[in-house]
């Protein structure tokens, strides 16, 4: 067997197959892309003279799907540089080269007699000891690994992908009785490790795990419906974050899936199995109405809602006509919105005696009770099965996590009182005294499995923050954040504050933790474990010091932070940063003085004060700056003033990247800088980035004098502006805001090439921040941000 994947071949390149050759090619992946030869001609090709031989013609459909790679959105590239690791093909000239690959990937249409055709194919090119996997969605892995040699059934198991392959986390593994454990073992570990995956091992049964049970639930949400004459966004209203399911919800997921891929996965579970599972799965007929309409969901423009201008309407499923969109308004919904998370909201929604609650019980219970009937059958334990649903569907906690939020012998004593049946191990369980299907135990988690509780095994390079504080590694915490010793010599600052926004709490804790870090610790990392890095600083906070005219306060509070920057970028000991989701203006400022930044791909990174009618004031002008000055080659002569100009537009079009890789093409990140794919292993390659630093014996940075532009370089920055502002692009404030980023970045009054010091920079750049902070249209801009949650363009 190979023991590692050097280069790929991807088998279709459909929406699914196209994406997974993105994201291997994200992850640096050669890959080749294959796709059927069209049978005809366009109307284009014709006009050109083109015939059915011409290689452009013959690898149309590939080359076609490379260039919607570069248009789709959300982008299935991290970033545009990626495309090139992608090959197009087709299968009937370039099979043969999938001689050179490791991995074959097959994502053809839904066919058992085409797959097993292209295996076929597949088997005469191979080299013996490559892994061969199918993407499928639910169709027998068994069955297209029938008639083929015995190296090739080793080496051969289901690998499902969700879509889009770059944002959603689950990878399910499915072997067949043949695939050789260590290929299966080599699969999940690269599944984790390099694909950045939550890999599941699943069992090959009908649409595996999570399109199986997300499948289930989302029928049995519509049979509700349809039996309490709920409208669609009365449902969403309840199937929505309240209970710890995405902002889609229901049906506005349905419009993303899109209707037609949705029915064809019912129809696949419909099609294996039979009696009252047979029957949950049959396709409502207004349901059939709408696929035959073409009302598909995002896809065709139309489908549960329908965008008219500003207003969404919600399709009447009685009559199919649009209508205005409605919302349950109940008790039960607006007690349990007081609830503090999203498990003590279910909780009280579930059993709240009105219309929302027993809407809820009715979809919640019937999906309980067949997660628990299939366990066993579609994968080996509870722990699997939550997983899948987590990572597959968004759900925040999976079927028996949920069990557990709303008590299990509360919900099941309910259960049996309307004659509900519950799976016998279920009632064996309760019987034997075990009360809840998790637990927690001296700072480890297990589940219960066979009539005992037993440790969920975890990656070795998965920190859980929550743990280890649990199990007593906390060494300071104030208000806003945390010092935690995560093992081997090396602590952690986390960010708990509202938002992660940096108040003094935060400063006061970098101060702390680069201290403590000194006297007893290798290095330190700047992470957390929450739903964003950082959006940035206390915006309330100055705001309402700023209304107050409290300019003392504010300068102060900027003092304080420049200087615990300065304090943490020459400290003795290495610091690196960890940032993932929204890093932006203070995020992004915390991250650029570290030694090291250690990214997620998934990290959205910029210095975007603009956008409130500031400009950053912590570092962040000069320390992007020096980035880009330290990414020119040593020894060669290079033009200063480009170096401004493009931090000035980085700045003032508060540029933000949509990945880890972008950050690095926008100078956030240098080349030494690391990006994690998988992002529950962020926090371990963070730490060992500082392990390494301190094993190469690390020193500071020497401080330096910073060549600027000055006074000649400030009129080049602001010839750009002026001419948007005449040409309407922006308005007056905006230009204000620009003049005072632009004498920043070039320095203030000094000859062009003048070197400054750190602090003269920091000087200026608190300065034109006090200033802006007291502007009327600026303070207007942070009021829009902090009640609208968007720019104010004034």
């Amino acid at each position: 067997m190979v023991k590692q994947i050097k280069k790929a071949a991807v088998l279709g390149s459909g929406v699914m197959g196209s994406g997974i050759a993105a994201h291997l090619a994200n992850i640096g992946i050669p890959t080749l892309l294959l796709d059927i030869v069209p049978r005809e001609l366009t109307d284009q090709e014709k006009a050109k003279g083109l015939t059915l031989e011409d290689k452009v013609v013959r690898n149309r459909i590939s080359e076609s799907a490379l260039k919607k790679l570069l248009k789709q959105k959300p982008a299935p590239l991290t970033s545009k540089s990626n495309l090139g690791l992608i090959e197009a093909g087709n299968f009937d000239d370039d099979m043969e080269k999938i001689s050179e690959v490791d991995w074959v990937i097959e994502v053809v249409v839904e066919n058992l007699d085409i797959k097993k055709k292209v295996f076929g194919q597949v088997e005469k090119y191979r080299k013996e000891g490559s892994i061969i996997s199918s993407n499928t969605s639910g169709i027998s892995i068994e069955a297209m690994a029938e008639g083929r040699s015995a190296d090739f059934q080793k080496n051969f198991l289901g690998t499902h992908f969700f879509n889009p392959p770059r944002y959603l986390k689950l990878l399910e593994v499915i072997p067949t009785k043949h695939t050789d454990p260590s290929v299966l073992e080599f699969m999940k570990g690269f599944g984790e490790d390099v694909l950045g995956k939550g890999v599941v091992l699943a069992k090959d049964t009908p649409n595996f795990i999570a399109n199986r049970i997300g499948t289930y639930g989302l029928l049995v949400t519509v049979q509700e419906m349809i039996k309490g004459d709920f409208s669609v966004g009365e449902v969403d209203s309840v199937t929505g974050p309240l209970i710890g399911r995405p902002k889609s919800a229901t049906f506005r997921t349905l419009d993303v899936v899109g209707l037609d891929t949705f029915i064809h996965v019912a129809n696949n579970v419909y099609h294996q199995v039979e009696g009252d599972e047979k029957a949950a799965f049959s396709t409502p007929e207004f349901m059939k109405k709408m696929l035959e309409n073409g009302w598909l969901g995002s896809k065709s423009g139309q489908g549960f809602y329908l965008k008219k201008g500003k207003e969404i309407l919600e399709l009447n499923t009685n009559t199919l006509q649009y209508e205005e969109r409605k919302k349950l308004k109940t008790p039960g919904l607006e007690m349990s919105k007081q609830q503090k998370g999203a498990k003590n909201k279910l909780k009280a929604l579930v059993y709240s005696e009105d219309k929302a609650g027993n809407l809820l019980w009715n979809i919640l219970s019937p999906v309980l009770r067949y997660s628990a009937q299939l366990q066993g059958e579609i994968a080996d334990d509870i722990v699997a099965i939550d997983q899948a649903m987590k990572w597959g569907f968004g759900w925040e906690f999976g079927p028996f996590e949920s069990w557990d939020a709303i008590g299990l012998e509360k919900s099941v004593s309910k259960m049996l009182a309307e004659g509900k049946e519950v799976p016998a191990w279920i009632s064996d369980m309760l019987e034997n005294g075990f009360t809840s299907f998790y637990k927690e135990e001296a700072g480890e988690m297990f589940f219960y499995h066979e009539g005992e509780y037993k440790k969920i095994e975890r990656n070795k390079k998965e920190i859980d923050l929550k743990l280890l504080k649990k199990q007593g590694k906390l060494i300071k915490k104030n208000s806003g954040a945390s010092l935690i010793d995560i093992g081997d010599g090396v602590a952690l600052l986390e960010f708990h504050s509202q938002n992660n926004a940096i108040g003094l709490d935060i400063i006061q804790m970098v101060n702390y933790a680069v201290d403590e870090v000194e006297k007893n610790y290798k290095g330190l990392v700047i992470g957390n474990q929450a739903k964003n890095f950082c959006v940035g600083a206390n915006l309330a906070l100055i705001l309402m010091e700023a209304q107050d005219d409290n300019v003392f306060e504010i300068d102060m509070v900027i003092r304080h932070f420049q200087q615990a920057m300065l304090k943490m970028k020459y400290s003795h000991k290495p610091v690196v940063s960890a940032p993932f989701g929204m890093t932006l203006g203070g995020g992004a400022e915390m991250c650029l003085p570290t030694d090291h930044i250690q990214a997620s791909m998934e990290t959205y990174m910029g210095l975007v004060e603009v956008g409130v009618g500031l400009i950053p004031g912590g570092g962040g002008n000069k320390e992007l700056y020096l980035k880009y000055l330290n990414s020119m080659p040593n020894g060669v002569d290079f033009d200063l003033q480009k170096v401004a100009n493009a931090v000035f537009e980085s700045i003032a079009m508060a540029k933000v990247s949509t990945s880890g890789e972008e950050a690095r093409d926008n100078n956030f990140l240098n080349k030494a800088d690391g990006v994690s794919v998988n992002a529950d292993h962020l926090l371990y390659d963070a730490k060992q980035a500082v392990l390494a630093l301190d094993a190469a014996g690390y020193t500071p940075p020497i401080r330096k004098k910073v060549p600027v532009v000055g006074e000649t370089g400030y009129a080049t920055l602001l010839l750009g502006a002026q001419a948007m502002v005449h040409s309407g692009y922006i308005s007056e404030h905006d230009l204000t805001i620009a003049k005072k980023l632009a004498y920043v970045i070039a320095g203030g009054k000094v000859p062009y090439g003048t070197e400054v010091d750190e602090q003269y920079l920091l000087d200026l750049e608190r300065q034109a921040f006090i200033e802006l902070v007291g502007e009327p249209k600026s303070q207007a801009r942070m009021q829009h941000m902090l009640i609208k949650g968007k720019p104010l363009r004034n």
